[in-house]
């Protein structure tokens, strides 16, 4: 499912009795049940401009696998999947390194005021007084979520010098770090990033309130999900000075469209969703996804299932 999923498979074309279908971007509910009538397995990926909501898994009678070539899987309905007995695994972790990556380097960027400063010397500008830089190892740093992701950042900026202070729904413990609530860690950090999938409990978690209690010349950080955060209350967060700056690599839509107030603002830094597009994590996701159609292919339970249905064909 998506343009990525052929490559994802590797060599599993070459297996006796697999064929592999590439469906086109964003599908027709009755393309996808002609060209998926057969499946049994389907990999889906963020990239292909689709959902697969309940029309859409109902339009595939013989699929009881779908591997989500992703760390997220919002675009499907796993309630659904679950009730139509199909399984639902994600690629957990491939992402971990070349995300965090992208954390710290946004977090120094916007302490040291560079989205401003490559503005101005684009502008014919040379030096900018306005706004002294903070050295990342003398801040204190908020991390919304510490799976894969959220521990991988706290080990980077540990090794900055940095505080950590993190929140979780989970009981969990990170090491050198200090759990909080949220409003403790929005109070306060000094960087705020968050790394929490999108679901019900976490849409708009980061909303006007939240970034009105945010220690002022704080940054803020997201690398999630787009809805997690109210793009609205932080453009107007943004713009009333009240936050340092912003590093997004995901928006509530993607693309960002044209007319966005935040393609403006010297104090945001942007990606177009790329925390993971690196070679060593398109490598692992790879990976990650054979292995498990590999499993399902012999009968096996596949890796990280998120709804909680049991594939084992001995199973059935």
């Amino acid at each position: 499912m998506g343009r990525a999923a052929e490559q994802m498979l590797g060599d599993l074309a070459a297996v006796e009795d697999v064929k592999l279908v590439l469906v086109p971007d964003k599908p027709e509910v009755g393309a996808l049940r002609e060209i998926c009538a057969d499946a049994e397995i389907v990999v889906s990926d963020n990239r292909g401009g689709h959902r697969l909501g309940r029309a859409e898994l109902e339009a595939l009678p013989g699929c009881r696998f779908i591997q989500q070539a992703a760390v997220g899987y919002d675009i499907i309905d796993i309630a659904a999947a679950a009730e139509l007995g199909i399984a639902v695994a994600h690629a957990t972790g491939y992402n971990r390194e070349s995300v965090a990556d992208m954390v710290v380097m946004g977090a120094i960027a916007l302490l040291r005021n560079v989205p401003r400063s490559d503005r101005r010397i684009r502008d014919g500008e040379w030096i900018d007084r306005t706004r002294p830089g903070r050295e990342l190892g003398g801040c204190t740093v908020g991390i919304i979520g510490v799976g894969n992701i959220g521990t991988a950042v706290a080990s980077r900026v540990r090794a900055f010098g940095s505080r950590v202070i993190y929140h979780d729904i989970a009981a969990r413990g990170v090491s050198g770090a200090e759990p909080v609530s949220l409003e403790e860690l929005l109070d306060r950090a000094d960087v705020v990033t968050v790394h929490v999938p999108l679901d019900d409990a976490t849409r708009g978690l980061m909303g006007a309130a939240e970034f009105a209690r945010m220690r002022e010349d704080a940054v803020f950080i997201n690398t999630s999900r787009g809805p997690v955060v109210d793009q609205a209350a932080l453009t107007d967060a943004l713009r009333a000075g009240r936050l340092r700056g912003a590093y997004l690599d995901v928006f509530e839509v993607e693309p960002l469209p044209e007319g966005s107030p935040l393609r403006d603002m010297d104090n945001v830094l942007m990606t177009p969703h790329a925390g993971a597009f690196t070679r060593e994590a398109a490598a692992r996701l790879r990976h990650a996804v054979e292995i498990n159609v590999r499993r399902a292919l012999a009968g096996q339970n596949p890796l990280n299932i998120v709804n909680g249905i049991t594939y084992e064909k001995e199973a059935r």
